[in-house]
């Protein structure tokens, strides 16, 4: 019982958590998803193309510019205004 309890609180407080992004955060973490999916396209048909290496790095750049489009969107919340 105290196993669910303390799984059922951690799942309230992460939802809580989640509830605080914006809407403009949420767009722009959006925008980063299409990224990464995009950077994926790609390099997939590069892999098919029989370009690993260049899949790779295609693939790696888009999880970084996905990423750092995430940390710019966390940090849009966190400005005091």
């Amino acid at each position: 019982m105290k196993k669910l309890i303390a799984t059922a609180s951690a799942a309230a407080l992460g939802l809580a958590l989640a509830a605080c992004d914006s809407p403009a955060e949420n767009q722009m973490e959006d925008q980063a998803d299409a990224v990464e999916d995009q950077a994926d396209m790609r390099a997939d048909q590069l892999e098919d193309a029989g370009m690993d290496q260049q899949a790779d790095m295609v693939e790696e750049r888009g999880e970084e510019k996905a990423d750092m489009m995430e940390d710019q969107a966390d940090d849009m919340d966190a400005t005091p205004q």
